[in-house]
């Protein structure tokens, strides 16, 4: 299952990311859109390729989450939702093919047009769209949807609506938006907004939305039932409007989702050994060559599968914040990055088995290349070059070192950065000029047990350098509080990134969102240069300058050492009830949560 396809799959990567040469314009209503080109999928197509059209519906499949919530509005800053409920009960006008790097099809909307330069986008819905309480889906509802979310809504929403020139009825069940910004994506990025029910909050704060007051989505799913903070149960109705679209056939199989709450990741597992959750994805590989013995495996109860994609790595690791010193000096972030022993982490906790992430595109097409900037790349950021890191042209690879504990050479090194930055060793601490002691705390969420061991091996290394470092541990509630209010030195961080990269880089690594409360630049990357990148990222024509554009991105954002990176995902690792099954055909982006428990299915 999968791996022939895959490897069909990764030969035409290349092609998938430069797609077709020629600029794709939208000069009538059509069925989808893509970034560039057209649509892989005709107008007839009978379902999404990755999807079993023909699955059974109908059975029972339970989850976990660690932590808790205290909110089922995953759309406001306020509290904390459970994070599957923006997928499963809330629907856009288009839907994602995950088989494409990104191409939309028709979901709400029935048909997508656009000027030939993207400047407006109109979307016409289906008339026979409906909210779960079976009222339909009108363009008031649209309208609603998009100045709500993007003058209320959580900061995700926010920076597409100041892109916005203005919204409006073009007929009784068509709406178009018009951009006051050059950008491609901005058409895409519409389609992907949630729409939710007007007339539920008239005289009410969505923002300001009880626990039990669950926004009305149009998805297959509604909650039927929760108890705070422990579990809450979807259940598909079977009068689900879309029931018959193309996007949807072999989809939302499940006559019920159940999401349970634990306090760790350790406590999770445990439960899933027992029985009590259907599925468990496991993210370190030796982890998964080692702890997978238990009865229920034995006995062919429970199945392991690995899943390929074709994703790139995306970033993971120890971000560090650069809003606060020291971390705001390049210096002594490299010397920290030299610091960390990554090859005998790695070995001692994964026994090897996951090459490192090298950068953020690692993997892909989009990702730097070997040696120096290509004269393309350089061209992009040369005009920008003092706002980027000293190396950015040269180049780079991050320090290795030979496996052993000591680390000796990539240890000079950071001592010689620290000097240089102004920094020595007196009775044994390292000091700056005024004598103040360079000392930091790493921010974790309670139960990781695998950031905790990482930062334990890093901790012993850097108390060498004379830096003294407390490890802090909370639960879930207090670490988004302080996360989104920038209270951290260094924390763990886990950044996806897909093949089509746009606008959501801005919200990464863009300046304006780095002093945002609740932002997603959790490194707090400020640089004039990044910022030109990505608006070359999302203002590119062709695939071509697309691919350059990230490219040099991916150099930007490598060389400037915000993140110390640990190891890549190359493949997922899903462990799970041998009654659960998936179809043969894997999608482009392989296992995630419009794939796990999107196109599965029971056999009883």
């Amino acid at each position: 299952m999968g791996p022939v396809s895959f490897l069909q799959m990764r030969r035409n990567i290349a092609a998938i990311a430069l797609l077709c040469l020629a600029q794709g314009t939208q000069a009538d209503p059509s069925h989808g859109i893509a970034m560039y080109g057209a649509p892989a999928l005709p107008s007839d197509f009978m379902a999404l390729p990755y999807a079993n059209p023909d699955a059974p519906k109908g059975g029972r499949i339970v989850t976990g989450n660690t932590g808790g919530f205290d909110s089922l509005n995953p759309f406001v800053r306020k509290g904390t939702a459970p994070w599957q409920l923006r997928f499963f009960t809330h629907e856009s006008l288009m839907g994602r093919s995950w088989d494409e790097p990104f191409t939309l099809y028709g979901l709400l909307a029935e048909s997508v047009e656009t000027a030939p330069d993207r400047s407006w986008v109109e979307f016409t819905l289906r008339e026979e769209a409906r909210f779960s309480d079976d009222t339909p889906v009108t363009v008031e509802d649209v309208i609603w949807s998009f100045e709500t979310l993007g003058t209320k809504g959580h900061p995700r929403y926010l920076g597409f609506w100041t892109k916005v020139a203005g919204i409006e009825a073009t007929g009784p069940r068509s709406v178009r938006l018009t951009f006051n910004t050059p950008d491609r994506e901005l058409a895409l990025i519409a389609g992907l907004r949630p729409i939710l029910k007007k007339a539920q909050w008239q005289d009410k704060d969505l923002t300001e939305a009880a626990l039990d007051e669950v926004p009305i989505g149009s998805a297959p799913y509604t909650v039927a039932d929760f108890e705070a903070g422990r579990h809450v149960t979807l259940r598909r109705d079977p009068e689900y409007w879309g029931n018959d679209l193309p996007l949807r056939r072999g989809i939302a199989n499940f006559d019920e989702i159940r999401i349970d709450f634990y306090g760790d990741g350790d406590v999770l597992f445990e439960a899933f050994k027992a029985g009590a959750i259907d599925y468990f994805r496991e993210f370190n590989a030796e982890a998964w060559a080692n702890h997978y013995n238990f009865p229920a495996i034995a006995s062919g109860e429970i199945v392991k599968s690995e899943i390929p994609h074709g994703k790139p790595s995306g970033i993971t690791g120890l971000v560090m914040n650069t809003r606060r010193a020291p971390f705001d000096d390049i210096r002594v972030r490299d010397a920290l990055l030299h610091a960390f022993n990554f090859e005998f982490i790695s070995d001692t906790l994964t026994g090897g088995r996951q090459p490192r992430i090298s950068s953020y595109f690692s993997g892909s097409a989009l990702a730097m290349q070997d040696g120096p900037a290509s004269a393309k790349v350089a061209a992009l950021l040369t005009p920008h070059v003092d706002t980027l890191a000293p190396d950015v042209l040269d180049a780079y690879d991050l320090p290795a070192s030979k496996g052993g504990a000591r680390n000796r050479g990539n240890m000079r090194k950071a001592m010689q950065l620290l000097s240089d930055a102004g920094y020595e060793v007196r009775n044994g601490m390292m000091t700056d000029t005024e004598g103040t002691p360079l000392s930091f705390e790493i921010l974790l969420r309670q139960g990781d047990k695998q950031d905790k061991a990482i930062t334990d091996i890093y901790r012993k290394s850097l108390e060498k350098l004379g830096i003294f470092v407390t490890v802090t541990e909370v639960d879930n509630a207090q670490y988004t509080q302080r996360i989104n209010a920038f209270d951290y030195d260094m924390t763990d961080y886990r950044r996806a990134l897909s093949l089509s990269p746009g606008n959501e880089q801005a919200l990464y690594w863009g300046s304006a969102s780095a002093l945002q409360e609740g932002s997603r630049n959790v490194p707090g990357v400020r640089s004039e240069g990044i910022d030109a990148v990505v608006a070359a990222l999302t203002n590119a024509e062709t695939p071509e300058a697309f691919q350059i554009a990230a490219r040099a991105l991916d150099r930007a954002l490598t060389t400037g050492r915000y993140v110390i990176p640990i190891w890549t995902y190359a493949v997922g690792r899903v462990a799970h009830q041998s009654r659960l099954h998936y179809p043969d055909r894997l999608p482009l982006y392989g296992d995630g949560v419009e794939w796990l428990p999107g196109v599965w299915w029971s056999e009883n």
